[in-house]
């Protein structure tokens, strides 16, 4: 048995699942120079919400923290979380902007990406691999996994195949939400390595507490790669510990971790959650749900839902809106719930509650989703859903390309850079709020 290749998730999705992705640049540099001092693959350590949180919340240019990463990294492969034509934002982006941004990723740091699309519709990913494949990086393209009626193990098996005839270099089965049971893990990668001939990732979370016995079957079965994070960054909306998932492996696969390492990353972080991070972390989502396999809620989205819901002083609704999230996710012909499916479905469960009327009120980016601008549905939308929004005409939110932001920039930032520019075009009211107000206190970073 060949060794695993450990993939660590601690400076994105560990801190996305459990803590809204609120880790700043200077933490997640400290974190970064000893993580990459212990044996992993790669370091998961951009794209993903950090772009569009370090903007929008940190007050961070997220560009900035990918090149503080690179120079602190480098024994340790660096890669992002690319949502297809979306990148790091919610909608596709024009042609031009998809291109310039996956290159300077890579200028900027990054050896690989992994580009999934919430729908697993290959319309919207084909671009991005292929621009990603022209820089020389390695492209991982990942299979976004949920349970439905029409989720099977056949289903991915097809997938597997038409994604990798994209000529992608390795594959992952992304289980955002720690669906994937120790089982059907067992049969799907074994299913997927006898059709496919390319490396298989599995990621999952520990939401319902099955990740480990699902890592520990995977490998058996054949499974190149799997995603782990460091305690108390991990479990349940998170990845498991590595702590511990290194010792649930079989011997004979187990990578050359130096766990003295983990263990001074650990008390860091620990550190860091109990005096500066005390109040974004919140330690219930480290317990696994067994109710995450009715609702399905990733870890992300859970955290931003807990988050929301505080804000609004209606965190007594928790439970009645995890109820709602998967008959709205059937009502849209059971999309996965992943970026930025999850958000719409679990903004709209909430509207439904407090509402107190289905669909009395409907989010906007429902109606899009409904008239298909996000790609095609996994299975057929409900029709009175679909009566609601037809002939409903919606307004188009203009996505600009490469020159237009950059004459738009040039009122703002007289001296700017091509990574400011596609700061702009993905976020166009975060960035000119972010770069004006950088500009009082004299410097743009």
């Amino acid at each position: 048995m060949p060794l695993v290749k450990i993939i660590d998730t601690t400076l994105r999705d560990a801190h996305q699942s459990l803590m809204a992705t609120r880790l700043r640049r200077e933490d997640a540099a400290k974190l970064a120079e000893k993580l990459d001092k212990a044996g992993f693959y790669s370091l998961e350590v951009w794209g993903g919400a950090t772009f569009d949180v370090d903007l929008r919340y940190l007050k961070e240019d997220p560009w900035i923290r990918l090149k503080v990463i690179d120079e602190i990294v480098t024994k340790s492969k660096k890669q992002m979380l690319l949502r297809g034509v979306s990148l790091v934002g919610y909608e596709p982006y024009p042609e031009d902007v998809i291109k310039e941004f996956i290159h300077r990723a890579h200028k900027n740091g990054i050896d690989i990406f992994r580009i999934f699309d919430a729908l697993n519709d290959l319309d919207n990913i084909i671009l991005p691999v292929k621009e990603a494949r022209k820089t020389g990086g390695i492209v991982q393209g990942a299979m976004t996994y949920s349970i439905s009626p029409v989720h099977t193990v056949d289903y991915y098996t097809k997938l597997a195949e038409k994604i990798a005839s994209l000529e992608v270099d390795e594959l992952v089965i992304k289980d955002m939400a720690g669906l994937l049971d120790p089982i059907t893990a067992q049969e799907l990668v074994t299913r997927i390595k006898k059709e496919v001939r390319i490396p298989l990732g599995v990621h999952t979370h520990d939401s319902n507490g099955l990740s480990t016995a699902t890592y520990y079957a995977s490998v058996k079965s054949g499974a190149d790669m799997i995603d782990t994070s460091v305690f108390p960054l991990a479990y349940g909306t998170a990845q498991p510990a590595i702590q511990s998932t290194y010792y649930a492996l079989p011997r004979e696969a187990r990578g050359e971790i130096n766990l003295s390492v983990i263990n001074e990353v650990s008390m860091m972080i620990k550190e860091l959650l109990t005096t500066k991070y005390n109040k974004e972390f919140d330690p219930r989502l480290q317990v696994p749900d067994p109710h995450a396999l009715v609702h399905q809620i990733p870890g992300g989205m859970m955290s931003n839902l807990i988050y929301q819901l505080k804000e609004m002083n209606q965190l007594d609704l928790l439970d009645e809106v995890l109820e709602e999230v998967p008959k709205v996710r059937k009502d849209l012909g059971w999309p996965p719930l992943v970026t930025p499916i999850s958000q719409m479905v679990g903004a709209q469960a909430v509207l439904n509650i407090i509402a107190g009327e289905r669909y009395s009120m409907m989010v906007k980016e429902l109606k899009a989703y409904i008239k298909g601008k996000y790609g095609k549905p996994p299975a057929e939308i409900d029709p009175s859903l679909r009566a609601k929004v037809e002939g409903e005409e919606l307004p188009e939110i203009e996505k600009l390309g490469m020159k237009e932001c950059e004459e738009k920039l040039k009122s703002i930032l007289s001296e700017h850079t091509q990574e400011d520019v596609l700061t702009y075009c993905l976020f166009p009211h975060e960035a000119e709020e972010f770069f004006r107000s950088k500009l009082k206190l004299g410097s743009i970073y």
